[in-house]
């Protein structure tokens, strides 16, 4: 039986590295702007190509850290689509549900990177996605999707209710535009829901940072464990009982496309190893430091051997309760990472 089956896009990636460009902050760190002047050439410092898209990575990802995954994915009939198919088989990611599009493309991304931070240009081509027929497995992890991948939904849902895999759900771009109303049955029904803190306002249509506030709204949307990250200001998380906090490793930061997804990897391969939801926070936030610490999303993915490795070194690195976590925000300092 299958540990884990990864369902969404994938893409080819293109990450270019420009220094000639500004940032206008008009309203402080919330909504900046990444200016370049109107038709003007720009030097890249560095391109590199490479493979991406949330489901991928996530099942890539979980591969390495010892769990038998498999991707259901559409690419197109090209060069791109066998470049995926090829690093699937690389790292030991079943291709049972994969399937490539005749005439079509594969999904495209530009990434730019700035400040070590990204800001990505994502192109999602038509997609005819195949029926949801799935083997019993015991984990099913849904994100990012095109249009079209609505009528996923209900068969998804109906496999999760025959087989009772743990259901984690990660909502893309295009799915969180589609509204709180048409996704709150597969919220109702996930025992995980991964977001980041814009990712969490736009689905519950508010503009507060309030992290225990943002929990409970998640939470009331149905789902059993609640989990929303803030990038360098760590992670939150809650099971309606308890809520948690989660600092970040002090660690050199090169690019941070993946981020999100790796610290999903982790935090659903320790529950899948039977730790509690702290030690799945420490997973995942060791997982998505060292993916943050080179280009791409996938290079930095972590196996299972080192990652045990480095929490062994690190035994004082927890998550801490809500009441701590209040603190922690002013007198907790990340710690560096200490490797073997």
């Amino acid at each position: 039986m299958l540990d884990l089956i990864s369902i969404g896009d994938v893409t080819e990636d293109v990450f270019i590295q420009v220094d000639e460009l500004s940032m206008l902050c008009p309203h402080g760190k919330q909504g900046c702007l990444l200016c370049m002047k109107f038709a003007d050439k720009i030097a890249a410092k560095r391109v590199d190509k490479l493979v991406g898209g949330n489901a991928g990575n996530v099942a890539i990802g979980g591969s390495r850290l010892g769990l038998h995954s498999a991707l259901f994915s559409v690419v197109g009939d090209d060069e791109q689509g066998r470049l995926i198919y090829r690093s699937l088989q690389k790292d030991k990611v079943s291709t049972a549900y994969f399937s490539v599009q005749s005439g079509g493309k594969t999904n495209y991304s530009v990434v730019i990177n700035y400040q070590a931070e990204r800001t990505i240009l994502v192109h999602h081509e038509p997609r005819r996605y195949p029926p949801l027929r799935l083997a019993p497995c015991r984990a099913v992890y849904f994100t990012s999707m095109g249009a079209g991948s609505e009528r996923l939904h209900r068969p998804l849902l109906s496999y999760v209710r025959k087989h009772h895999p743990f259901f984690a759900f990660n909502p893309g771009t295009h799915q969180l535009k589609s509204g709180l109303p048409k996704l709150k049955p597969l919220l109702r029904a996930s025992d995980a829901v991964f977001l980041n803190m814009e990712e969490a306002q736009l689905l519950l249509s508010t503009q507060k940072t309030d992290f225990p506030f943002l929990l409970r709204k998640l939470k009331a949307t149905g789902t059993k464990i609640a989990v929303i990250t803030d990038g360098p200001a760590g992670s939150y998380a809650s099971d309606g009982s308890s809520c948690w906090y989660c600092p970040i490793y002090d660690v050199p930061i090169v690019e941070r496309t993946g981020c999100g997804d790796s610290y999903a990897t982790g935090f659903l391969a320790a529950l899948s190893y039977g730790h509690d939801i702290p030690e799945a926070m420490r997973w995942g936030t060791l997982n998505a430091a060292s993916v943050i610490q080179q280009i791409g999303p996938q290079a930095g993915l972590m196996r299972l051997g080192k990652l045990r490795k480095i929490l062994r070194a690190n035994p004082g690195f927890a998550a801490r309760t809500a009441s701590q976590a209040r603190e922690s925000r002013t007198k907790y300092r990340p710690r560096k990472f200490r490797t073997l």
